[in-house]
């Protein structure tokens, strides 16, 4: 039936769950239904697409792991220079790592392979190729998950609820 966003008692965006989890929760009292998509479980009682819980609770702060696969995921499987979306992606560094770039959120890119022998050891202003969007280090590990569903068009309601999608 579809996944539901669970946001904390501040509205910060907390995880997705099912749809029956999400029932369950508002059931037992201990969330309200913020959202829901038109659809009935039965008679009065909507299918929610977001709930909130009554009590906030503390989340531990996860550091999102620097991985290809996040940064791909990160640039939309993407060249940020040209926009080609094929399988002969690679990452590059913005600052090359030969003259002092390291490997951070704001320093490495997807890249087609074209793109990145036609930078090689130069910046890109130096290169003249412009990225199309700046790197960043994403706001948490559970935006890729809202994201994919947002730009899906799936769960248009839950873009209110998350900074930067």
């Amino acid at each position: 039936m579809g996944k539901v966003l669970v946001l904390n008692a501040s509205y910060e965006p907390l995880n997705i769950t099912s749809w029956r989890r999400a029932v369950i929760l508002l059931i037992k009292g201990k969330a309200e239904q913020v959202e829901h998509n038109g659809k009935y479980i039965y008679a009065e009682f909507p299918l929610p697409t977001v709930i909130r819980l009554r009590h906030y609770v503390r989340v531990p702060y996860k550091d999102i792991p620097l991985t290809r696969r996040n940064i791909l995921h990160r640039d939309g499987h993407s060249c940020q220079y040209c926009g080609y979306t094929g399988d002969d992606l690679t990452l590059d560094h913005v600052l090359p790592r030969s003259r002092g770039g390291g490997e951070s959120w704001e320093n490495m890119v997807t890249a087609c392979v074209r793109c990145n022998i036609r930078k090689g050891n130069r910046t890109p202003s130096e290169a003249n190729m412009l990225l199309r969007s700046t790197p960043r280090k994403p706001y948490s590990s559970l935006y890729f998950e809202v994201a994919k569903y947002i730009k899906s068009g799936t769960h248009q309601e839950w873009r209110k609820y998350v900074i930067g999608v």
